[in-house]
């Protein structure tokens, strides 16, 4: 057992002073006691809250942030014309450049709050389309980051194999990450096989409808087990609704909805274009929408039905996906910002509580991104993993703030550094803004972005 005092911790009924977290040898909470330091306690440096899951990333394109700002010719640029980019780029990438990608992207990731991340993981071959020796080489590179970093993992292979609805043809940009489901299965079960002995949590990602048919989506149910979590993209973008609807006569949440018995189980990514039906029924559903905000802005997506989807019980996460942008506080404060420009009203995502409304996200995410990740995470309470932040009071934003706002001066305020310290599972990956690995990290990120620059040029 370790024990840890904080001057103050969010716990889930309210800020409370004087706080000791008892920490077994599993790195999970055993308790959690309001009482003053004691010997033998580890006196934390400031305010603590739970640490963020990320439910959403493509750790790869953390290589492509800010290299996709110039116009085309005929300033038409959308999610569609980025696609094309991140395809381009994604052909250059080895195998160790991509582990190299994915461990910087999750070293941000644990210095900027999150303990957790789900690896939404679809490039799966060579450069040429081909199969690896080891069908799980890639996977095996994002499981090998994660480890070097200390964030905890939940991999989610990635099913993809059409290039449109309705089991069209893929694209030969998409090679990299084309299945069948007799050699996706192969996959699956490799990873299967190493997920205790590696200590991820694995789960199960149908891309999209536009990338599975309904017969592929119903065969990767069944051959995966039950208590798996699913993740799929869907509705992220009008075109993709309209094609949808054309195919199917329905909606993609609506038809997911309506066919694939979507449950507390399923994260569905983005959900951004949702009929009022399909917000109250996703709502009911228990299901978590996994929503990015600072991706959505930056690909011109849309933006999420967020106060009818809380006001009818929703659950949601929030996720880093192409990695422009690798901040939870960002994440949570964009999510409101975009509320407050769609109906020119302030302190939209709040509840009847009257609690900030900084704290009524950061708690709802938390809970439901650690719902998504299959882990037993999200809040300060015993029997869940010792995942948490300590804020870094000597920011200026938090100086002399009272409990009741420090979370929302991190989020709202001029905060440039709002973490100090991060632990995962009891074990501290970031102390004093700083983690351990950062700079060997960094040299090999840096290593690899050389590579990849070379061989665009002699391309």
């Amino acid at each position: 057992m370790k024990s840890f005092h904080a001057p103050a911790a969010l716990l889930p009924n309210g800020w409370c002073s004087d706080v000791a977290i008892v920490v077994d040898d599993g790195g999970r909470i055993d308790r959690v006691e309001p009482r003053p330091h004691a010997n033998g306690d580890e006196r934390l440096a400031g305010p603590v809250i739970p640490a963020m899951p990320n439910v959403h990333s493509h750790a790869f394109q953390r290589a492509i942030a800010g290299r996709t700002g110039v116009p085309s010719p005929h300033r038409d640029d959308t999610f569609w014309t980025w696609r094309q980019a991140m395809y381009t780029a994604v052909d250059r990438l080895d195998a160790d450049a991509f582990e190299a990608i994915a461990a910087q992207a999750y070293v941000e990731m644990a210095k900027a709050g999150y303990a957790s991340v789900g690896e939404f993981h679809y490039v799966h071959h060579d450069p040429r389309g081909k199969a690896y020796a080891n069908p799980a080489e890639l996977a095996s590179r994002i499981v090998a980051a994660a480890a070097t970093t200390g964030i905890a993992l939940t991999l989610l292979p990635v099913f993809y194999a059409h290039g449109n609805f309705g089991g069209a043809a893929t694209d030969p940009l998409q090679r990299r990450f084309v299945h069948s489901l007799y050699t996706f299965q192969k996959l699956f079960d490799v990873l299967r096989s190493g997920a205790d002995a590696d200590g991820y949590t694995l789960g199960i990602a149908p891309h999209s409808l536009r990338a599975v048919t309904p017969e592929e989506l119903d065969k990767l149910l069944r051959f995966a087990p039950v208590d798996v979590p699913v993740h799929i993209h869907a509705a992220e973008q009008t075109r993709e609704v309209d094609e949808c609807f054309a195919w199917s006569g329905l909606r993609p949440v609506e038809w997911l909805l309506a066919h694939a018995n979507v449950d507390t189980r399923w994260c569905l990514v983005h959900a951004t274009h949702m009929v009022d039906r399909e917000v109250t029924a996703l709502a009911q559903s228990g299901a978590v929408a996994g929503l990015e905000p600072s991706t959505e802005a930056d690909l011109g997506d849309g933006i999420f039905s967020g106060e009818a989807y809380l006001q009818a019980g929703g659950r949601f996460g929030i996720g880093t996906d192409s990695n422009t942008m690798i901040d939870p506080f960002a994440e949570v404060r964009q999510l409101e910002w975009a509320q407050r420009l769609r109906v020119r009203r302030r302190n939209v995502l709040t509840t009847d509580t009257r609690e900030p409304v900084g704290r009524t996200l950061w708690e709802r995410a938390a809970r439901g991104g650690a719902q998504a990740l299959a882990r037993p995470a999200g809040a300060l309470t015993p029997g869940l993993r010792a995942d948490l932040v300590v804020l870094d009071v000597e920011d200026p934003a938090l100086a002399e703030q009272p409990l009741e706002h420090v979370l929302d001066a991190a989020i709202f305020g001029p905060c440039r550094r709002p973490v100090r310290d991060v632990m995962c599972g009891g074990r501290w990956i970031v102390r004093d803004g700083h983690h351990a690995r950062e700079q060997d990290v960094l040299r090999r990120y840096r290593a690899a972005l050389a590579r990849i620059d070379v061989g665009a040029a002699d391309a």
